[in-house]
């Protein structure tokens, strides 16, 4: 089913990863707000009070939501949490994954072990939920993971953090075309710097105010400036396919 400009979010089902907080709590407020249905992941105990304040938010207005638990890095959870949006709801239109990490640290600091889980949190879990979104998701469904604008940038410091987050674009590019037939978008957000609590602990004062200094209005990225670009690619911006979109005030430029 092609989706038409206008279409209502009421009774489509989302499967929102990283949901408890920041971005990922907002789109899961946003949608249930417009009547979807909200499957609100988190990954560990310390985030489920605010995984759970998010869905009592959205039970109490038009959309119904309910807390998922996993560990995105492992797949055999990713699969149970998309079974458990299955058995709640029974189908599903939409996966909005922003779960990440980001490490700042000179290349050659770097360990191994900080390498792993770099990849395992922002490439290799990004893969299987859009594998296991594939597998189950309704024709004219859309699929949008957060990326980074320092895909963008020639930078240092954060090999990792953007090197992890490279292999998405081509994840998209090659899901999108595979799943051409069904009317089925898969595109990548890439926010410049967010002024959350996901940025602040990476950076000191003088960082701060240079990734301030980069963008238009000598801010940060606000959650509030890419959510209405999520919902637009869910309804109206449905012809955007296999594309990264950077959405940063000129942070960074492609």
């Amino acid at each position: 089913m092609i989706r038409t400009p206008g279409e209502s979010l009421t009774g489509k089902v989302a499967f929102v990863g990283g949901a408890s907080r920041n971005l990922g709590g907002l789109i899961s407020a946003t949608l249930g707000a417009e009547g979807a249905l909200v499957a609100v992941h988190y990954n560990s105990d310390a985030s489920k009070a605010s995984a759970e304040a998010v869905v009592a938010k959205i039970n109490a207005g038009p959309g119904k939501a309910f807390v998922v638990q996993a560990d995105l890095t492992r797949v055999s959870e990713v699969e149970k949490a998309f079974d458990a949006v299955m058995d709640r709801f029974g189908r599903l239109d939409y996966s909005i994954n922003t779960a990440g990490m980001v490490l700042k640290k000179p290349l050659a600091e770097i360990t191994e072990e900080e390498y792993d889980r770099m990849f395992a949190v922002n490439s290799k879990a990004a893969f299987f939920v859009m594998r296991e979104a594939a597998r189950r998701i309704e024709d004219g469904g859309k699929i949008i993971t957060i990326v980074t604008s320092l895909l963008a940038a020639y930078t240092g410091l954060y090999s990792t953090y953007a090197g992890s987050k490279a292999p998405v674009e081509h994840f998209t590019r090659a899901l999108s075309k595979e799943l051409f037939g069904r009317n089925i978008a898969v595109n990548n957000i890439a926010p410049g710097p967010m002024d959350t609590s996901f940025f602040y602990p990476a950076e000191d004062a003088d960082s701060v105010a240079y990734h301030k200094s980069s963008s238009m209005n000598g801010d940060l990225t606000k959650i509030e400036d890419i959510v209405p670009w999520i919902r637009h690619l869910l309804t109206e911006g449905w012809w955007a396919n296999g594309q990264t979109l950077f959405l940063n005030g000129g942070y960074t430029t492609r």
